[in-house]
């Protein structure tokens, strides 16, 4: 399990992205906002409920944990080298970030995006199916094959806790959780 101390805590919002239509891929923004409890405006996984599609047809009453989807750009060099050219968008995140070890960071740690808004992590991106309909053979690349560490390399999902804009060159800052370092579940 990792420690605290080996976690970048300051690293940088690379590209920011939305989309109104459930599509694999978001278009890349000049910038998003982010609203407090809602998600990302305009974004079709925003709302206090449930918005993936899957989930909202068998518990359309569920908590939306999956406000926002960030993604490290550190994994894109990685997915190039097997084959894969991908980009900031391409894997549906909202915020694509860069200097910050998403997956391994604990639940409940919160990440200061911009000068205000502020979002607290739920959960790994679970991959699915869509992924290699995007690119056929992707899926297995964003699986881990490491023993230790998180089992998906696809980013990790948030709600926002504080609203505000988000733009490409914004600082993001992370407040880990004072209490247990419980890595994050799979969503």
């Amino acid at each position: 399990m990792p420690q605290k101390q080996d976690l970048s805590l300051l690293g940088r919002v690379v590209a920011v992205a939305a989309d109104r239509g459930h599509h694999f891929s978001k278009p890349t923004q000049e910038r998003i906002i982010l609203v407090e409890g809602h998600g990302v405006e305009g974004d079709a996984h925003a709302g206090a409920f449930v918005r993936h599609r899957y989930l909202a047809r068998r518990r359309p009453r569920l908590s939306n944990l999956r406000q926002v989807h960030l993604i490290p750009s550190e994994l894109f060099p990685s997915l190039l080298e097997a084959g894969f050219e991908v980009g900031a968008g391409d894997l549906g995140e909202n915020v694509t970030t860069a200097g910050l070890d998403l997956e391994r960071m604990p639940l409940g740690t919160l990440i200061e995006l911009g000068p205000s808004a502020v979002v607290e992590l739920t959960g790994l991106r679970t991959p699915c199916v869509l992924i290699d309909r995007f690119r056929a053979g992707l899926k297995r690349q964003v699986l881990s094959s490491a023993e230790t560490g998180p089992a998906f390399k696809s980013g990790v999902l948030a709600v926002v806790r504080a609203g505000g804009p988000v733009v490409a060159g914004d600082s993001a800052r992370v407040r880990l959780p004072s209490s247990s370092f419980r890595p994050l579940p799979a969503l």
